[in-house]
């Protein structure tokens, strides 16, 4: 039963759709100051304003929970968590990092196409910061390379490839999407946020001494992989002695067969994860143990919370009530501008992945409107949602941070806190103007 909004409305100074919007600002401000998962506050916040304030019933807020999101995320991460402790994530870096041979230009863009890699073939960003940010910042030092520019390369990288079918970002925002009937390509998707970052990793390439790398002649270094543990909680490796292995080949060709049984077969991505998963947990069960502590149940927690809480803001009417809003601005294309620059603020200072869990039935009108492309709508606030992920109040920022070399941490924090601000000002900015101005020819 939906709940009678419009009486509310009249009976109350306040109405209940700006209680609950204030109260999702109030998630969103919490989780940034304090150590708390937003999703914890999302689930107290569904009984609070869908039972207490509204009158919805239990099994009407139960319904709201994202069942469907909940296996899409932990098929996927159950699959790679499998295939990461395996070991042939850090082979790949090691077998990129021994490609430069010494040619200083080529170790930004070798970052920027090593963090994509990695984050499209399904490692959470955070892991594929931690497994790159020491070696990387640790080689900028030695080739005299803008520890600035390296960061932003590994981030654009990372986020470059997060939009990817495989990974937790992409499975959001594709599977919002497909739960809600919009038209959706998870491949476009990728290819448009891969656009975007590129060319914003090129204009920092050059803003920040890439000509002077061109012309830069390198002394040989000698590039180890070491052993790289992961200590935020997610994942954790060790020093891979045999090199290519069977079982690692087989983990590898473990995403050929997803992406079979996916697309060729339209088989749930979640159920498959898991299938995939299963399969390469029976054939070598010795390397299973912790796997599912490796989880990253903070973000599956964090992901289900919140939506479960947007999902009560729609059954009492919130969702009509917003899409009111922006039928006001009376512009779909400004709409568009009005949401990517509070993604990009938002999201600065909380969560990405909660805001992307979020924004989908919040922009629902602008991405129904037929005179734009609900996929270049999706992209302009994707990549403007998690472009900022480099501030050095988010997770990946204080990694980078923290293994800087060469130069002063306050200086180093400065500097990322005004490039965010730089981000924040025309980053949204440039993905309105890229795919919904100007528009992409598919």
């Amino acid at each position: 039963m939906i709940y009678n909004t419009f009486q509310k409305r009249e009976e109350n100074f306040v109405s209940i759709e700006v209680i609950a919007i204030l109260i999702l600002l109030i998630i969103f401000i919490i989780g940034a100051i304090l150590p708390i998962n937003i999703g914890v506050l999302g689930l107290a916040a569904a009984f609070i304003v869908g039972i207490q304030i509204s009158g919805l019933s239990k099994e009407e807020v139960y319904s709201a929970f994202p069942v469907e999101l909940f296996i899409f995320i932990v098929g996927i991460t159950y699959m790679f968590a499998i295939i990461q402790k395996s070991g042939v994530i850090d082979l790949i870096a090691d077998g990129g990092l021994r490609l430069v041979k010494g040619n200083v230009v080529v170790i930004p863009w070798l970052m920027f196409a090593l963090s994509s890699i990695l984050a499209s073939a399904g490692t959470y960003g955070i892991a594929v910061v931690t497994l790159l940010a020491p070696i990387a910042l640790k080689i900028a030092h030695k080739s005299n390379i803008s520890p600035l520019m390296i960061s932003i390369m590994i981030i654009m990288g990372m986020q470059a490839g997060s939009f990817s079918p495989l990974n937790i970002f992409g499975v959001i925002v594709n599977g919002g999407m497909q739960t809600r009937g919009l038209e959706h390509s998870p491949a476009l998707l990728l290819l448009n946020c891969f656009i975007y970052f590129g060319l914003v990793a090129l204009i920092t390439f050059f803003l920040l001494g890439g000509l002077r790398l061109v012309k830069q002649q390198s002394t040989a270094m000698e590039f180890v992989a070491a052993s790289i543990e992961v200590t935020n909680g997610n994942i954790s490796t060790e020093k891979q002695k045999d090199g290519f292995t069977v079982y690692k080949g087989i983990c590898l060709a473990g995403i050929g067969v997803l992406g079979i049984l996916s697309i060729g077969f339209d088989m749930n991505l979640g159920f498959a994860a898991i299938l995939v998963g299963l399969v390469l947990a029976l054939i070598s069960p010795s390397k299973q143990d912790g796997v599912l502590k490796v989880m990253p149940w903070g973000v599956i927690f964090l992901v289900t919370g919140i939506v479960t809480y947007v999902g009560i803001m729609e059954k009492i009417g919130v969702m009509d009530y917003v899409t009111a809003m922006i039928a006001n601005l009376g512009n779909p294309v400004l709409a568009t501008l009005v949401v990517s620059y509070v993604g990009g603020f938002v999201s600065a200072f909380a969560s990405t992945t909660g805001f992307l869990a979020s924004v989908i039935p919040i922009a629902e009108p602008v991405l129904m409107d037929p005179s734009l492309s609900s996929i270049n709508v999706i992209s302009a606030i994707s990549a403007s949602s998690s472009i900022v992920d480099l501030s050095p109040l988010s997770s990946a920022g204080a990694l980078l941070l923290a293994n800087v070399q060469g130069i002063k941490e306050r200086v180093f924090f400065r500097q990322l806190l005004i490039t965010t601000g730089i981000f924040i000002a025309f980053g949204p900015g440039l993905a309105w103007l890229l795919f919904v101005v100007i528009g992409t020819p598919w």
